[in-house]
């Protein structure tokens, strides 16, 4: 029986980067659903697909939407952990055909489940984009759409050049699993997998189901006039809602994974996990348009980059967008852009595409996209920040243009969980921090980099470091986040990019206690204007929770199980320790 409750679409959160297309090449098409469709892959198996048409008859291009979740609940609007899809009506409105498609084992889909982004998913996408352009409801033409695990598998079906794969449209990407995914400045990403895992791979997940009426009916309250009201109680719950992810229990396969990433896996070859399509973006040929969401800091932190500099795309044909930080369930952002992008490359419509700039990025404290042509920006003027003291360690320290006076500076090391005594950090402190006051207009843009002089009087710690623009009435605006792991410390220049130094966090060197050894390490990208009366402030501790903002402020960063040990780290100056900006034109 067909459903009989029209499905309500929503395009809830920001839509465009900086500007308004001027035509569609269709609107106002409505929706049907073909629900339940089966698609046959290797080995016998079938993979559960519900596939949005528009209402109007025709053949219209397919956007495949692929990843390791059950997607029940995706189309009813519910903010699960994993509904990053779109919204279906928005797009067949428009002319195009949502496919959301569930991997083996997931779901309603059969056969087994595997590591995830293993070869057999990659196999099984590429199957999909094959099917999808052999329906009777389709051109011929597919494109991919969605956010995290959905953009992610858009690079590695790429990268096999499917015939039918005409762009994608990826948003929030890792392209190294290992180092932008499992682990983050060397340690694993225990918290994020704990709520990831316990959000989306109960035995609850698997066994949802719901009919494609009740998602439709639901889909009328999430995305009615409740929306509003519903996104200010997701931001307001957000860290209750990732404690009830956490204290899930997720299918057996599932946590095995997380005891082996967690556990035994702590270099790159022992690692199960797939590497990613780092090495092969350059087989990528068809054109994309990939989105960063600046809050993002301690995930997905650097693929988009490594995308847009490395993949065999056409330089006329790629699009980078750095977006503001934004925390939003469902993800409904940018299907404009996205639309607008595919009407350009499917149907040549002149909306105003071809002549954005390759690269467009949110600029803190100016509100507005600014443009660039490439990233790092071609015009981009590298400055160095020297660190001094200012006298005592938990005074606010200099961040200096000129030669830095000799001395060094100490912060204490406490690990996550341990209780301390009131007022120790007079004492002992567990942040230093430093500052530039603004006396010209600054405008920043590109890669940020620190090189730090660094000893402990213990054989390992963790460094965080974060910028933060504070403005003229001392509110504090957080920018950048990096971390680096002292004992993997080294550089692996072979996966480095323009805008990341790649570290090896298999190779460990235990510190000497009280030996000096150098840190270098990326904090990841974050455009800003400081005007005068504005200081850049950079912390540097050993938490994450002490440095980290909540995700219903729009940034989405996870605690960490550091530092190792109660110990003082200390940063050493005159000239042997800095941060270097990209400056760009006003």
């Amino acid at each position: 029986m067909s459903p009989r409750i029209p499905l309500k679409g929503s395009t809830a959160g920001r839509q465009y980067a900086g500007w308004t297309p001027r035509a569609l090449a269709a609107e106002g098409l409505g929706n049907r659903v073909l629900a339940d469709q089966r698609i046959p892959v290797s080995g016998g198996a079938t993979l559960h697909a519900d596939v949005y048409t528009p209402a109007t008859p025709g053949r219209y291009p397919a956007v495949v939407s692929f990843a390791a979740y059950s997607t029940e609940t995706h189309t009813a609007g519910i903010p699960t952990g994993s509904n990053e899809i779109g919204s279906p009506p928005v797009f067949t409105d428009r002319g195009y055909c949502s496919v959301i498609v569930e991997r083996r084992g997931m779901g309603r889909s059969t056969g087994e489940q595997v590591m995830f982004f293993a070869d057999q998913d990659v196999d099984d996408h590429e199957a999909v984009i094959a099917w999808a352009a052999e329906q009777p409801w389709c051109t011929g033409e597919v494109v991919l759409f969605g956010t995290s695990y959905y953009g992610m598998t858009q690079l590695q079906v790429a990268a096999r050049r499917p015939p039918a794969l005409r762009a994608f449209f990826a948003n929030e990407v890792c392209t190294d699993y290992f180092r932008h995914l499992v682990q983050f400045g060397g340690v694993p990403g225990s918290f994020f997998f704990s709520l990831w895992m316990g959000a989306n791979f109960t035995d609850a997940r698997y066994d949802a189901r719901l009919t494609p009426d009740r998602r439709a009916l639901i889909s009328h309250l999430t995305n009615g006039a409740l929306h509003p009201l519903l996104e200010k109680l997701v931001h307001r719950n957000v860290s209750t809602m990732f404690e009830k992810f956490m204290a899930a229990t997720p299918d057996e396969f599932v946590r095995a994974i997380y005891a082996h990433w967690m556990f035994d896996e702590k270099t790159r070859a022992q690692s199960t996990i797939p590497e990613g399509p780092s090495p092969v973006l350059g087989g990528i040929e068809v054109p994309f348009a990939v989105v960063q969401n600046l809050g993002y800091l301690n995930l997905h932190q650097f693929g988009a980059y490594d995308l847009f500099e490395h993949a065999g795309t056409p330089a006329d044909r790629r699009w980078l967008i750095l977006g503001p930080p934004e925390y939003d369930l469902p993800v409904y952002a940018w299907q404009g852009e996205a639309l607008a992008f595919f009407d350009h490359v499917l149907h040549g419509v002149d909306n105003g595409y071809a002549d954005q700039p390759p690269v467009r990025y949110w600029v803190e404290g100016d509100g507005a996209f600014a443009a660039a042509a490439d990233f790092p920006p071609p015009d981009g003027e590298v400055v160095r920040l020297g660190l001094e003291s200012a006298g005592a360690d938990h005074e606010t320290h200099r961040l200096t243009t000129g030669a830095a006076a000799a001395g060094a500076s100490s912060w204490a090391a406490v690990p996550r969980g341990v209780p301390v005594l009131g007022g120790l950090d007079e004492l002992a402190n567990q942040l230093l921090t430093f500052e530039l006051p603004v006396t010209e207009e600054l405008h920043l843009a590109g890669p940020v980099t620190a090189r730090l002089t660094f000893s402990a009087n213990e054989i390992d710690s963790y460094v965080l470091a974060r910028l933060t623009r504070v403005d003229t009435d001392g509110a504090l605006h957080q920018l950048s986040m990096g971390a680096i792991r002292p004992v993997a410390r080294t550089e692996d220049e072979a996966r480095s990019t323009a805008t990341e130094i790649a570290i090896d966090s298999g190779h460990r060197e235990p510190l000497v206690p009280g030996e000096p050894v150098v840190l270098r390490f990326s904090l990841t990208p974050f455009p800003v204007v400081l005007r005068p009366g504005e200081r850049l402030r950079l912390d540097l501790g050993s938490r994450t929770d002490l440095l980290r903002k909540d995700p219903g402020q729009g940034y989405v960063q996870f605690d960490l199980p550091v530092p190792p040990y109660l110990c003082r780290n200390t940063v050493h100056f005159g000239g042997e320790s800095w941060i270097e900006v990209t400056r760009v034109p006003g």
